[in-house]
């Protein structure tokens, strides 16, 4: 049971590299960058989640729909001529969104002076919940300001930190 539960997790991994390594240069050639490729099982249903960005010189920081579309299109033939993944999926494409996670070390540079949210995995000054402006991540350390003064937090302490999207 072991080898089996861990090669489906080698076996969603992969599925994800070759998407990635598959989309890059068309995403490239379009202006556009990948966000995250996900493969998993959710329900009865298998997905492969495909979330695009745009690059941080482009003109505009929002992906349209019909990039997504024109994605869609390409990828499913791709993905139709490789058969690289052997059960019935549905793919997904859309935009990393307003609320996106920051995931790599360029997002806060990229999103620095933006407001976010953030979840800690314990409390920190008596809450697991923190909102304010980023100022940046140096050395491990993710630096907001919440109004009430700077508040430092080792990145390896933070559960999840998003945009946040402000009406």
């Amino acid at each position: 049971m072991y080898r089996c539960f861990y090669g489906e997790i080698m076996a969603k991994e992969d599925i994800s590299t070759r998407v990635s390594e598959m989309l890059i240069p068309f995403l490239q050639e379009n202006g556009l960058d990948l966000y995250k490729v996900e493969y998993k099982k959710e329900g009865p249903s298998w997905v492969l989640r495909v979330c695009l960005d745009k690059p941080a010189d482009a003109d505009s920081e929002y992906v349209s729909i019909d990039d997504c579309e024109k994605v869609n299109v390409w990828l499913s033939d791709k993905l139709d001529k490789n058969d690289i993944i052997e059960r019935s999926y549905n793919l997904e494409v859309s935009s990393a969104g307003l609320d996106r996670e920051l995931l790599k070390d360029s997002d806060y540079v990229r999103f620095a002076g933006r407001a976010v949210e953030l979840k800690t995995y314990e409390q920190i000054i008596g809450s697991r919940s923190h909102d304010g402006i980023l100022l940046g991540k140096e050395n491990g350390v993710v630096t907001i300001d919440t109004g009430a003064g700077e508040l430092a937090i080792p990145a390896d302490k933070i559960a999840k930190i998003n945009l946040a999207v402000i009406f």
